[in-house]
This record gives C-alpha cells, sequence and structure tokens, in this order.
C-alpha cells in the first residue's frame, strides 16, 4: 500500500504563495479601478470589487476542494472533462449569451460563466492523458494528428463564438509538444505563418507571392544541392501561396471588424486614437505617467475615473503601472517569471509523464497570457481580450486558472507515491 504523507507536507507553498500574492494584488487594483470615493462594505455585490472578492473566496475553495481529491482521479478522468468542455462550447453557441461581440457565456442569474476559459485546463488535462500512454510513439503522424486535433477541436469552437483571443490560446500547446520531442519544424512553421499573415497585411499579396517566388529561384539557381531535391522546395511554395491568399482572405471577411482595426492600429496602418487605438493608447499614457515609483494607492487619476477602458479587467496591468510605477510592475513581472519557473522546475521532476506534461501545459497557457496581455497594455500586441492570469477581474477567469495551477500542484504533491 502506497505511503500518503499530509497534504500540508507535500504541497509546494512556494507556488502558493505567489498565486495568493498575485490574487490579492489583481483585488487591490479591481478595487482601485471601480470604487467610488464612499466605500460602505468591501462585500458589495453591485460592485465589481465585492464580486471579485466573492469569486476569490470560491476560488480558495475550489483549490482546497483540488487538494483534497486523489491526484489519480485527473488523469483518469481527463476525456471525460475534455469532451464535457466540448460540449458546453458547442452549447454556449446554441444557448449562451453575447457580451462585446462574443456568444461565448452562459448567464445564471446576475452572473456569468465563460466555458471557453474552462476549456484550456481540460485540454492541457487530455492532451497529458494523450502523450503519456504507453503506446504512443511521438515521431508518429497518428500522434501529431490526433496531438493537432486535441487542439483544434476546441480552438475552431472558440473562434465560432467570436472569441479570437482565447483561440489563440492554443498554440502556446507548441511548447508543450516541442518538450515531448515533436520536430522543431512546427515552430518554424507558425513563425513562418505568422510573418506572411503580417506582410500579407502590411503589403499587397503580389508583392509577398513575388518575394517567395524571388526567394525559391534563388535558393534554385545558387544552392545546387537543393536543385535535384526540389519537389519540397516547391510544395513549400504552394502552400505558402495558398496562406497567402487564405491569411488575406480571413482578415478582410472572418476577423471582427474591432480586431481588424486594432491590428491595423498595431501595424501602424491606422491611427485612430479615438477609436480602435483609444484603449492602448490611454493605458501607455497611464503607465507612463506611474514614472518610477507610481502616484501611490488609490491616487490613480486615469484609471480611478475610467480614461482606460476595462482598467479592471484585460486593463488592469496600467492599472498598476500608474499606481505603483516602473517599480511596481517590475515586482509583478518578477513574481509572474519566478511563478513560470518554479512551474517548469516542479514539471521536470515529476516521476509521472502525465503529470510533466500537464506542468508544462499550465506553464505554456499562463505564459501566453502573461505576454500577450502585457503586450496588449503597452501597444506591443494586438487587443484581442487576454485577462491577466489571477489578477484580471472576472470569475471564469480566476477559477479557471485556480483549476489549471492547482491541479498541477495536487499532482506533483503525489508524485512521491508514483511508482
Amino acid at each position: 500500500m502506497r505511503n500518503r504523507e499530509k497534504i500540508s507536507g507535500n504541497i509546494d507553498w512556494v507556488t502558493v504563495m505567489i498565486y495568493s500574492i498575485l490574487v490579492f494584488v489583481g483585488w487591490i487594483s479591481i478595487f482601485t479601478a471601480s470604487a467610488g470615493e464612499d466605500v460602505s462594505t468591501l462585500l458589495d455585490l453591485n460592485t465589481r470589487y465585492g464580486k471579485q472578492l466573492l469569486w476569490i473566496g470560491f476560488a480558495i475553495l475550489l483549490a482546497g476542494l483540488i487538494l483534497i481529491i486523489d491526484a489519480e482521479f485527473f488523469s483518469t478522468f481527463s476525456y471525460v472533462f475534455y469532451l464535457g468542455l466540448l460540449l458546453l462550447l458547442v452549447g454556449v453557441l446554441i444557448f449562451g449569451s453575447t457580451v462585446a461581440g462574443s456568444k461565448s457565456w452562459f448567464r445564471i442569474g446576475g452572473f456569468a460563466i465563460q466555458p471557453a476559459e474552462f476549456a484550456k485546463f481540460a485540454t492541457a488535462l487530455a492532451m497529458a492523458k494523450y502523450l503519456s500512454a504507453l503506446n504512443v510513439n511521438m515521431r508518429a503522424l497518428k500522434t501529431k494528428v490526433i496531438s493537432m486535433g486535441i487542439l483544434i477541436l476546441p480552438a475552431l469552437l472558440i473562434l465560432l463564438q467570436n472569441d479570437t483571443g482565447s483561440a489563440l490560446v492554443y498554440f502556446s500547446f507548441g511548447i508543450v509538444l516541442f518538450r515531448e520531442g515533436f520536430s522543431g519544424l512546427l515552430f518554424i512553421a507558425v513563425l513562418m505563418m505568422a510573418t506572411l499573415f503580417i506582410t500579407t497585411i502590411l503589403f499587397s499579396e503580389t508583392l509577398v507571392i513575388s518575394v517567395l517566388a524571388g526567394i525559391v529561384f534563388i535558393i534554385l539557381i545558387f544552392f545546387k544541392k537543393y536543385r535535384k531535391n526540389w519537389k519540397p522546395i516547391f510544395g513549400i511554395m504552394v502552400l505558402s501561396i495558398a496562406f497567402v491568399f487564405s491569411a488575406n482572405y480571413a482578415f478582410e471577411n472572418v476577423l471582427p471588424a474591432h480586431q481588424k482595426n486594432r491590428i491595423n492600429v498595431l501595424l501602424g496602418i491606422e491611427q485612430d486614437l479615438r477609436g480602435a487605438g483609444y484603449n492602448v493608447n490611454q493605458s501607455k499614457i497611464a503607465i507612463g505617467s506611474g514614472g518610477l515609483t507610481g502616484k501611490g494607492f488609490r491616487n490613480g487619476v486615469l484609471t480611478r475615473y475610467n480614461f482606460v477602458p476595462e482598467q479592471s479587467t484585460d486593463f488592469i496591468f496600467c492599472t498598476i503601472g500608474e499606481e505603483w510605477g516602473f517599480l511596481g510592475v517590475s515586482v509583478l513581472i518578477l513574481l509572474f517569471m519566478t511563478l513560470l519557473i518554479r512551474i517548469i522546475l516542479l514539471a521536470e521532476r515529476q516521476r509521472s509523464k502525465f503529470s510533466r506534461i500537464y506542468g508544462y501545459g499550465v506553464a505554456s497557457i499562463l505564459f501566453f497570457h502573461f505576454t500577450i496581455n502585457i503586450g496588449m497594455t503597452i501597444g506591443l500586441a494586438p487587443v484581442v481580450g487576454i485577462p491577466l492570469p489571477f489578477l484580471s477581474y472576472g470569475g471564469s477567469s480566476l477559477w479557471a486558472f485556480t483549476l489549471l495551477l492547482f491541479i498541477f500542484l495536487k499532482q506533483d504533491a503525489n508524485r512521491l507515491n508514483v511508482l
């Protein structure tokens, strides 16, 4: 019989402490951004800070529940979680409510739940379950197809909800696949697609295709070893041309108008400081006005008086930047980086392949959210509705990230019981 130590003795309390600090900083920032001059009670459910405090309480209960459940429960029922979330993603397309142009919410009374947030941890579980199976060959085409299928299904359903930001998160699983032995060509392909997409938007399709043809011509003329093996190069050329046309079509006809405008502003094609570029411009002003040490608690004029839209959700980073300055955001970034490094170190010490793969899934998702969200607020990434983990306002986001992290902490706490 396996020896089971007390939960408190095996849990990585450093990670729990960082999680707690981030959640606290998030609530303080939400309070600052949404509280009026007179605050009668902190648990005012008519306010964002009151609702977030309630959701934090439920998140703590959720974390505790995860820690007392048998660790094998999550690996055993990984596919059940995954299929259940797929059904919810389908259901929200039929019965869901539209919020900010995205039909991705179930409304329950005065609250709303977003299944797309929870689909991330379910996908991480399913991916870990599949790749950790004994009969899986990482080099086999079947493995690659099934792995991509696990990722593409929820991403497509989320795209149909008009929630591009949440769908893009699934690109982060490329880190997991690379760690488990998938070819680095996958990353090269993604980089090529991103480059082609951006250049197609910036320039004409004809110019991009002409440049591609010129590159192929130079390779075949000046590199003799590729002349005899020209078919793969020709195939890449054909696929690239097809992607250029599809990228242009998707940008013009598939992307919502507001996201298209934001990308145009980001790439410098348009200057719309009163429209698509307003949020980012105000965010940069708020962060810049914080200076070195910030304006102090509840002294941020731009964030307190709603000069920055969504300053308690997607743009909460600028609230921290204005009130706590460069030093404050530096500490926040250091906390996030410490958390990510800690998760990777914990993942590498796992005896179970399932736990290791899931741990990398956790780190990859958090890294993507962290990077894109901060990039949005300082104008280095398009505004795609990505929340800052553990800080942004919202019950769905907080609970989903809590589930994501604490399932891994439970796996880590149980690692000594794995034979």
